[in-house]
């Protein structure tokens, strides 16, 4: 009979000999499907079990700590573990951000077994890829992708008393469509938690559409467009901002979230136009942990705060910088609230109103972009980061899309587009081309962004 999460849990708190112990047990399973050439080629379905083990020591001069990972299912493993992390323990130097554990509460649910998907998650999409499939054909096009959907139950228990558990769903479907000369390419993607709100044969026509904009190409040159970034682009950059978004970092002076002179710029206003980026575990649909886990401590996230409660957060309201990702120990050098960070994003402008689609339809003479990919960091005082538009960069001419152009290599800040771009689209749930396997639970809205700096033409197709 396999050992339950509990009983690692339990067995590992009583075998420990260090003054403090935390053990996280993630049990998860996966089921995907990939295909190629208008072809289902693989599915799968795997399980797996790690757990993790935070020990902590007192001394004199104060308190130490370890932590130790790896793939795990039975006692013995956890032991084992146990006793290496208490000893590494014993041996470390004092911890930066030592803190109390913490002690409570027990969940309802603690006593629940995991939960698992099963490759039937995926049975409805499969047979309608069949459809999807004989259409492409038809067409002459070509489908490429992938599906994956997963379900992670961690467990979290320490010697204060502290039972936590979450159950997570995650899922992702993304889709390249080419035409068989392989000179066009489009691309589509949606998050999901099970799959039920996917639309196989919507995706398709979505792609269909995307190719047949393709048929007229325009060559352009590099320069400052009028741009529409959608949901999934926004994403791509927004997702980036967050992550760079450490309070202690900022502290330190190393962010564009730097005060000059010492600081940080909460309280300051990032955008005249009323922005509001927020991250809440409740969020309907991007449903996220509601508590703590750290798996390692990092600058602005601390392995002593596993289980600590997570509440909805501002990061940014009404244009202002309202709050960073803090620790306990990075909010007390810094003076703030203790805002760790949280497993989803929403961005939204408030007062927008219009469809992502309706803001092509008021541009002149500009761009309409489907994704971004390669993103890298360029400048961290501003947060400049270049990279590559992928899979579809349009032509729109006095409200309709007209062609395809090349791609490009684009040079921005997201934090500078917050305070630039001139419309807004009501926000929907997205899916980063760029970070979504990472970072899929997000809510954006499209952007559109007057002077976007595409720096120089790109030889990627």
């Amino acid at each position: 009979m396999e050992t339950t999460p509990q009983e690692l849990v339990e067995r590992g708190l009583d075998k420990s000999t260090a003054d403090g112990c935390v053990i996280l047990v993630d049990r998860s399973s996966t089921a995907n499907l990939r295909w190629a050439n208008n072809t289902l080629t693989t599915n799968g379905l795997a399980r797996a079990s790690t757990v993790t083990v935070v020990s902590t020591v007192d001394g004199a001069n104060g308190t130490a700590a370890a932590t130790l990972s790896r793939s795990a299912s039975t006692i013995d493993d956890v032991l084992g573990l146990v006793a290496r992390a208490d000893e590494a323990a014993r041996r470390a130097d004092p911890a930066e951000d030592a803190a109390p554990l913490a002690a409570d509460p027990v969940d309802a649910d603690w006593d629940e077994p995991p939960e698992h998907c099963s490759i039937d998650v995926l049975e409805p999409l499969a047979r309608d890829l069949g459809d999807v499939f004989t259409r492409a054909a038809e067409s002459r096009q070509l489908l490429y992708g992938y599906a994956d959907h997963a379900v992670s139950t961690t467990y979290v228990g320490s010697s204060t008393g502290l039972r936590r558990r979450h159950v997570q769903p995650d899922g992702h479907i993304g889709i390249t469509g080419k035409d068989a000369d392989l000179t066009r390419s489009a691309w589509v993607g949606q998050a999901t938690r099970d799959f039920s709100d996917v639309d196989a044969l919507r995706l398709g026509d979505d792609l269909d559409r995307r190719l047949g904009w393709a048929r007229r190409t325009v060559d352009l040159d590099a320069g400052r467009y009028d741009t529409i970034l959608p949901p999934t682009a926004v994403a791509d950059l927004m997702i980036y901002a967050y992550w760079m978004a450490g309070g202690r970092e900022a502290a330190d002076g190393q962010t564009v979230f730097s005060r000059p002179g010492g600081g940080t710029r909460i309280g300051e206003r990032l955008s005249d136009r009323p922005v509001r980026m927020f991250s809440d575990p409740a969020a309907p649909g991007l449903e996220c942990s509601p508590f703590v886990t750290e798996y390692a401590s990092a600058s602005s996230s601390s392995v002593f705060d596993n289980g600590l409660p997570l509440q909805r957060t501002d990061w940014i309201a009404d244009g202002e910088l309202r709050a960073l990702r803090q620790s306990r120990h990075s909010a007390a050098l810094n003076r703030q609230a203790v805002t760790p960070g949280i497993d989803n994003l929403l961005v939204s402008v408030d007062g927008a109103t219009e469809s992502p689609e309706e803001l092509v339809t008021d541009v002149e003479r500009g761009l309409l972009l489907t994704c971004l990919w390669y993103i890298r960091e360029v400048d961290p005082q501003t947060l400049l980061l270049t990279g590559l538009t992928r899979d579809g960069v349009y032509l729109v001419e006095n409200g309709e899309i007209t062609g395809a152009v090349n791609n490009f290599r684009f040079n921005e800040s997201p934090i500078d587009l917050l305070g630039r771009f001139s419309q807004a689209s009501v926000s929907v749930p997205s899916f980063s081309r760029e970070w979504g396997d990472e970072f899929p639970r997000t809510s954006t809205p499209a952007l559109r962004v007057p002077d976007f700096n595409m720096s120089s033409v790109s030889a990627a197709r």
